[in-house]
């Protein structure tokens, strides 16, 4: 699938076009990037739950709400994760393929938990989510043998996000443990994410290389 120009073939045209990029995101940056940014946008939305979940219920709904959410998560998260992805117009291209997998991820989620229950539904959801988010990554960037492992990176790092941030929400409670749950879901979803789309250039990165080498 190549409808958003991320492939390396399209932004090798486009860096022929108009010159190389001023900077090429390593391991650890786009790890950092993606912790700290995603974190970011994930302490918005946990925010809003803290301080206006009532509110948002009342006005928006449970569908309203859980909506919104998942809106600011794609604009703030799309936004946040943007400077990882390799040359020019990356935020439009890269906020819409974002849009898509958060959206995916979402419904994976629900749907997996309100059929399961309970924690099984939990766990379920995590991989669901974390296998419509990885598979949209990958085609994204046309670099599907990267699947399995960028699925490996989102299910391993959303549910360590998710489950130790739902326990210290559980042990302190109230709306300073549900903003730390926040911190935790978007430090350690976010690094996948950094690693997800680290792993969806690879390709990209090494016909860089060898176009600096001549």
């Amino acid at each position: 699938m190549d409808l958003f120009g991320l492939t390396s073939d399209r932004v090798m045209a486009r860096i022929h076009q108009n010159g190389a990029p001023s900077s090429i995101p390593s391991l650890g940056r786009s790890l950092l990037i993606g912790s700290f940014g995603f974190c970011f946008a994930s302490l918005c939305v946990f925010a809003t739950v803290a301080f206006a979940e009532r509110w948002m219920y009342r006005n928006l709904g449970l569908s309203g709400a859980y909506g919104a959410w998942t809106v600011l998560f794609i604009f703030l998260g799309g936004a946040s994760l943007s400077p990882l992805v390799i040359g020019l117009d990356r935020l439009w291209r890269f906020q819409i393929v974002f849009g898509m997998a958060f959206l995916l991820y979402a419904v994976g989620w629900v749907a997996s938990y309100f059929t399961l229950r309970g924690i099984a539904g939990e766990w379920a959801g995590s991989l669901m989510g974390s296998v419509f988010m990885a598979l949209v990554i990958a085609s994204a960037f046309g670099v599907m043998k990267t699947f399995f492992a960028q699925t490996a990176a989102l299910f391993i790092t959303n549910s360590a996000g998710y489950f130790l941030g739902d326990l210290l929400n559980n042990s302190i409670h109230g709306k300073t443990g549900m903003l730390l749950w926040g911190v935790i879901y978007g430090l350690c979803l976010g690094a996948g994410l950094g690693l997800s789309i680290f792993l969806a250039q690879t390709p990209l990165r090494n016909k860089l290389q060898k176009l600096k080498s001549y």
